[in-house]
């Protein structure tokens, strides 16, 4: 049975899991650009090692990345950790992790480009943010919606590995709950969660791929 104390116990995760979703996009889909730019800059120096991180963070499980990015402070910098710390790690860690992955998303629309649009804008005059900014980046935006939204997808189901680091989230609440209670209900109810968050991500990315139409 679901009484109103579990209710309030899975919820209080919820809207922890929706912080850590939101507050990864907000920081990892600018810095993926970022990373993307310097991947593909001239500076041979800038691209190999952002090369390296990419390779790093695609290469190397996130539970890793998270455990790395709380205890680091303390074993590379002799810093004291404070149980507050917690969540912050988990943004940074998830933050730089799926940087990556949209830097690459993000570098193979670009990449997409014909680069005679390039050309014809700097005829016209265009300097070069100009012709990302009003050229490629809106063309760039519509064409990576469907693979940044399987990521985002992935994201939301992620969001459970911040068990990791005792950061309460859905997930963990309802095992905390099944296991006290010996039942699978709390679990159910996670599960359902997930996959109503995820059709809601998925309708809203949909939506908005819809309303880029008239960049085709």
């Amino acid at each position: 049975m679901i009484d109103s104390t579990m209710l309030a116990q899975l919820g209080s995760g919820m809207i922890r899991s929706v912080e850590i979703f939101f507050l990864t996009l907000l920081f990892s889909l600018p810095l993926g650009m970022l990373v993307a730019l310097g991947r593909m800059s001239r500076f041979k120096i800038l691209s190999a090692v952002i090369k390296v991180y990419i390779a790093i963070m695609r290469g190397t499980p996130l539970m890793l990345q998270l455990i790395v990015v709380y205890f680091a402070p303390y074993y590379v910098f002799g810093l004291n950790i404070s149980s507050g710390f917690r969540f912050t790690a988990v943004i940074i860690a998830f933050s730089i992790n799926y940087a990556a992955y949209f830097a690459e998303i993000f570098r193979a629309g670009i990449q997409s480009i014909p680069v005679g649009q390039t050309e014809a804008a700097k005829i016209l005059g265009y300097s070069h943010a100009q012709t990302f900014m009003k050229i490629i980046l809106p063309q760039v935006i519509k064409r990576v919606i469907p693979p940044v939204t399987n990521e985002t997808i992935t994201l939301v189901k992620d969001t459970s590995l911040s068990f990791v680091l005792s950061v309460t989230e859905m997930f963990t609440i309802a095992k905390q709950i099944g296991a006290k209670t010996a039942s699978i209900t709390p679990l159910m109810v996670a599960g359902l969660f997930y996959f109503i968050f995820n059709y809601v991500v998925a309708f809203g990315m949909d939506y908005f791929e819809k309303k880029m139409s008239y960049f085709r």
